[in-house]
């Protein structure tokens, strides 16, 4: 079954930066862009640094702390010189790779609490960006191509159900499985693997089954319904 990846959906055409960008061509840059943030690449093109509207405005603020002081101590000098990127931004940046899975990435951004990450190749070289945005797009697939996939690489090509024998309906992304199937366990894959199709809402089983094998998986010391346990064999 094919699994979604970072590469699926992140958006190619970055705006980036240099780490020697002046304050304001930052500004501009993110303006320009409609983005609320930035990479800071070097020359051969890695990531060093990521430069958000939040770091933008620290540095607003801090230079008018700095006027309040410089006022009220009744000597106003020049202002510093403005930061450059490599002053201004986070580092160093999470970045994550085009490969990595959607749900893993989701995962990242959610446990750094941040909304967007550059995409990198092995080097560490910028190849894209991804949001939270770019993640929910899994679920603008339509009804159809759900229902093909699940259909196709799940019954058919992966636990070899004839698809005849089990009913699929996708409604807004919520799945719903009928019909028969050869074995409990075989039944527990069918619903466990189509929830992991791309698109999936929801998983509503209404499948029956021949044979209760539960009790033969749990004496094998199997967890019942765990696909990489229950996989039918190879026959390369």
């Amino acid at each position: 079954m094919r699994q979604w990846t970072v590469e699926d959906v992140m958006t190619r055409d970055v705006v980036s930066v240099a780490p020697d960008a002046s304050y304001r061509e930052v500004v501009n840059a993110l303006i320009d862009r409609a983005v609320s943030a930035a990479p800071v690449v070097d020359a051969v093109g890695r990531v060093v640094g990521v430069v958000s509207e939040a770091d933008l405005l620290h540095k607003v603020e801090a230079v008018g702390d700095e006027r309040h002081r410089r006022i009220f101590g009744a000597r106003r000098h020049a202002d510093a010189p403005a930061a450059v990127a490599a002053e201004l931004m986070t580092s160093p940046a999470v970045v994550i790779e085009p490969d990595t899975s959607i749900v893993a990435a989701a995962r990242l951004l959610e446990s750094k609490r941040i909304k967007r990450m550059p995409v990198v190749d092995r080097q560490r070289r910028l190849v894209g960006i991804v949001s939270r945005r770019d993640l929910l797009r899994i679920h603008t697939r339509t009804d159809t191509d759900i229902r093909a996939e699940i259909v196709d690489n799940v019954l058919v090509r992966t636990l070899w159900i004839d698809p005849v024998s089990v009913e699929v309906d996708v409604v807004d992304g919520v799945v719903a499985l009928g019909g028969r199937v050869e074995t409990r366990s075989l039944a527990g894959l069918a619903v466990e693997m189509a929830a992991e199709v791309a698109g999936v809402v929801e998983v509503i089983d209404r499948l029956t089954w021949e044979q209760d094998d539960s009790r033969a998986v749990h004496s094998r010391g199997y967890s019942f319904g765990t696909p990489e346990h229950l996989m039918r064999p190879s026959t390369n």
